[in-house]
This record gives C-alpha cells, sequence and structure tokens, in this order.
C-alpha cells in the first residue's frame, strides 16, 4: 500500500486529501497527515473558550467569499458545502464591507474549521496533530520524514501545503533538492502578518451592538470587530456570546516580535475605546498570525511546483497562487493531478 503524507491540516492539505480519495477511490492508498497544530484549519481555524466548548471563535478567516469568476468552475464545492449545513449564506448585518456585484458571501455556522474537518472525514486520512516536520531526507526510494520530537516515518509521496517560509526552513536533503531557480521564486514570496483575539462570554451576557460585524478604518490598530455568533447566526441563551478582532497588517508588522501578552492588553485598550461599554470576558485568546495572506505568490501562481519526481514531492497553498477558497481549491486540484501520474 502506497502511502502519502500531506503536511498541513489547513484547506488546502484537507481538500488534498479529499480530492486524492475521491480520484482514486479503488486504490489502497494510506494517507496520513501530519499537522503541528493541536487541531484542524490552518489559518481557518476555530477557537473554543476553555469554559464552554459551545462558545466558538474564528480566529482566522471570518467568511467565504465567493467571486464571479469562481461561481460555476467551483460550483460543486459550493453546492456540496451548502448541502451539508456547512456553509450558509451571510445575512448578518456587517458595516463598512465593500460591495461588488456578483460576489457572495458564506459564513460557517459549526466554525470555519468545520469545512477541513468535512474533507479531512471524507478522505478517511489518518491524522496527526502536533507533528511540526523539521526534516526531509531520501532513503532506500522513499521520503523519511522527521518531526520535531525525533519521531521517523517513511512515505512514497510528500504533499507540503504550510506557507512557503516553513518550506524553505525545512533541513535534510530537501534543502538541496530544491535548486537555485526555484528558491529565489521561493524566498520572494510574501506574507502579511497581523494579529487576532478571541473573547469569550457567560451565557447571557449581552454585548449591545447594532452590527454583527464592523470593518474600523479610524484606529491604529484595529480593523475588523466580529460579535462571532452573531455573525454566524448562532445566536443561544444557553451559550455565550464571542467576539473576533482583527488588528491592522500595519499593527502586525510593527509589533510582530513583542511579548503576545503585551499585545493582547494593547489591542484590549483599543477596543475599549471602540466599543466602550464592552463587558469583560471569562477569557481571552490572542493568536499572532506571522503569515496570514499572501501578499506574493509565487511567479505564475501555478498552484503548486514539483520538487522531485521519483520519489514525488510536491508543494502548494496559498503562496502559489491566492489566499481565499477559491485559490486553495485551484492549488489543491492542481496538487492531485500532479500527485496521480506518481500513484
Amino acid at each position: 500500500m502506497e502511502r502519502v503524507l500531506i503536511v498541513g491540516a489547513g484547506l488546502t492539505g484537507s481538500l488534498c486529501a479529499a480530492l486524492l480519495r475521491r480520484a482514486l477511490p479503488q486504490r489502497p492508498l494510506q494517507l496520513v497527515v501530519w499537522e503541528k497544530a493541536r487541531g484542524t484549519g490552518g489559518r481557518m481555524s476555530t477557537s473554543r473558550s476553555p469554559y464552554d466548548p459551545r462558545c466558538t471563535a474564528d480566529l482566522g478567516a471570518q467568511y467565504i467569499t465567493r467571486e464571479p469568476e469562481y461561481a460555476k468552475k467551483h460550483q460543486s464545492f459550493y453546492e456540496e458545502l451548502l448541502s451539508h449545513g456547512v456553509l450558509k449564506p451571510l445575512t448578518a448585518t456587517i458595516e463598512g464591507m465593500a460591495i461588488k456585484e456578483g460576489v457572495e458571501n458564506f459564513v460557517t455556522p459549526q466554525g470555519i474549521s468545520s469545512i477541513a474537518k468535512h474533507y479531512l472525514n471524507e478522505s478517511d486520512a489518518e491524522i496527526l496533530f502536533e507533528h511540526h516536520v523539521t526534516q526531509i531526507c531520501l532513503k532506500d526510494g522513499k521520503w523519511e520524514v522527521c518531526n520535531n520530537t525525533g519521531f521517523l516515518d517513511q512515505f512514497d509521496i510528500v504533499i507540503l501545503t504550510i506557507p512557503v517560509p516553513q518550506i524553505l526552513q525545512l533541513q535534510g536533503d530537501i534543502a538541496n533538492i530544491i535548486n537555485r531557480s526555484q528558491r529565489q521564486q521561493l524566498e520572494s514570496v510574501s506574507y502579511s502578518s497581523r494579529y487576532a483575539l478571541g473573547l469569550f462570554y457567560e451565557a447571557g451576557t449581552q454585548i449591545d451592538v447594532p452590527w454583527a460585524a464592523q470593518y474600523i478604518s479610524s484606529n491604529p490598530c484595529i480593523r475588523f470587530i466580529s460579535i462571532d455568533n452573531k455573525k454566524r447566526n448562532i445566536e443561544s441563551p444557553d451559550t455565550g456570546p464571542s467576539v473576533v478582532v482583527h488588528t491592522s497588517v500595519s499593527f502586525g508588522i510593527e509589533h510582530l516580535k513583542w511579548n503576545i501578552e503585551k499585545v493582547q492588553q494593547l489591542i484590549l485598550e483599543h477596543l475599549r475605546d471602540i466599543i466602550p461599554i464592552i463587558p469583560e470576558p471569562a477569557s481571552v485568546k490572542c493568536q499572532r498570525w506571522r503569515y496570514s495572506q499572501v501578499t506574493k505568490a509565487f511567479l505564475g501562481c501555478p498552484g503548486q511546483i514539483t520538487l522531485h519526481t521519483q520519489p514525488f514531492l510536491v508543494c502548494g497553498g496559498d503562496g502559489f497562487i491566492h489566499s481565499n477558497f477559491d485559490g486553495c481549491i485551484e492549488s489543491a486540484i492542481s496538487i492531485v493531478e500532479a500527485s496521480k501520474s506518481s500513484l
């Protein structure tokens, strides 16, 4: 049985797992996913209150936007998620949102990470969390992959869907396999940085604002605020509300190396300037997104590049196209097409 390792349980990685399983339904294929975090989703992650797991907040992507150019091309993906209740149309009021003709927005009632979970469940992949890949070497015609604890395993195919700077940090034979031209193009890929704050409240707490979410243009720190459960239309008297705050990119870059507790306090101060009546939360989580969104993709936006053919090693993700749901679909499709020739 051929073994395929997918590094990263974000949207592109989870789509790759599902699409590989669909493409080769009769093939005895063992799909394994290594994810360095403790949960699924990558930058489409959903956090939970430590006091009530039903109180959740999307600290990464806030909603899914379907552009007209992809409405037909990716129609089956949207219809599948809508039919399973993973996606629902965004109907809540979001102040300051740019309205474009033909654009549709969707929310995820169970949290944004439910998209990646949907695809991973379909794939029947083995998922190992807190597995941070550090080294990839060639050994006996296979890839020997090592994580940060020293754990080793061998695979016939490796698919990397992690941010490009993390690919360049990998040790072992992969460092020599990446040729000079590829390395220069990989090094040219850039990302924005920002912080996200999740505030979790006890059931019965009232947050009296007339909107579900709001884009902010007049604050040096905060760019976006969401009453997250209200945005997703899941208000319940039995579950406390949650608030999500996204900083501006300029704030994220300026404070990227700051102590995260100090950053959290600074964001909270700015939040109180904007919403003076905001209640004291039961708990707070601050997330540093070092690689938030792609600002410059790999030259030509190919969706993936093949680093080695025998055994097969490919890398993809939004760094090879663009940072949204449709970009990840395009990347996953191109990765699977390239991988099929080696299976």
